[in-house]
């Protein structure tokens, strides 16, 4: 079983996101963030995005009336915005279709809600090539939580040793050993501006392409 993360993994959605950020920015009335900024900040879902964008910092908490005003508007954007902007990364459907072929039982686990991620899968065509997907309001607990991953090997009936995570992240990383599964990391995502190699995955590869040489060498 190999389970793949969304954001930064599959998708490229920062420029979605960096555009419903700067709206919400405007009708609060406050400075635009820009896209480098928001490309630091995404990965542990969008609330903590909104708090971030308000605060303009990675672990900053908002004024709770701030808060409470600019949620709600990034909400409504990010529903009208969630693929126009977003693709899948150059390799993730070559990636994917070895992965099908090779007969890996495949699972999507991402903490982007889940009224944002299947829209989103949907859109870009890859919805169908997950068994299960477990979004960040599947269950009572997200990444770096163990609980999601463990959740979709029970699903498949799979042990944990016999596991991958595919994903792009420190969240990734850690939710990944505490399951007990592999880790291969991709080198381009989404980890507030930190080498993915510091958090010392199985692997680091640059494009899901890779996975036929990684995983066939691994076997």
């Amino acid at each position: 079983m190999i389970l793949i993360d969304v954001d930064g993994t599959l998708v490229d959605s920062v420029p979605d996101l960096h555009f419903c950020v700067d709206e919400m920015m405007k009708a609060l009335d406050m400075p635009l963030r820009g896209e480098a900024r928001v490309r630091t900040w995404v990965g542990n879902g969008v609330e903590r995005l909104v708090r971030r964008a308000l605060t303009d910092s990675l672990d900053g908490e908002p004024d709770d009336a701030l808060f409470d005003k600019a949620y709600p508007i990034f909400l409504e954007l990010y529903a009208e915005n969630t693929s126009r902007r977003s693709k899948l990364y150059p390799g993730v459907v070559e990636g994917l279709d070895y992965l099908q072929s090779a007969g890996y039982k495949l699972g999507c686990v991402t903490n982007k809600a889940e009224q944002f991620t299947v829209p989103l899968l949907k859109d870009l065509g890859i919805y169908d090539r997950f068994g299960i997907v477990v979004s960040g309001d599947t269950l009572a607990e997200k990444k770096p939580h163990p609980l999601p991953l463990l959740h979709a090997a029970e699903f498949f009936d799979v042990k944990p040793e016999h596991a991958l995570m595919l994903g792009d992240s420190m969240s990734d990383v850690k939710a990944a050993r505490a399951a007990g599964f592999q880790i291969i990391c991709m080198s381009y995502g989404y980890n507030h501006g930190i080498d993915i190699r510091d958090a010392n995955p199985d692997s680091v590869i640059d494009s899901m392409a890779e996975l036929p040489s990684v995983l066939e060498s691994a076997a």
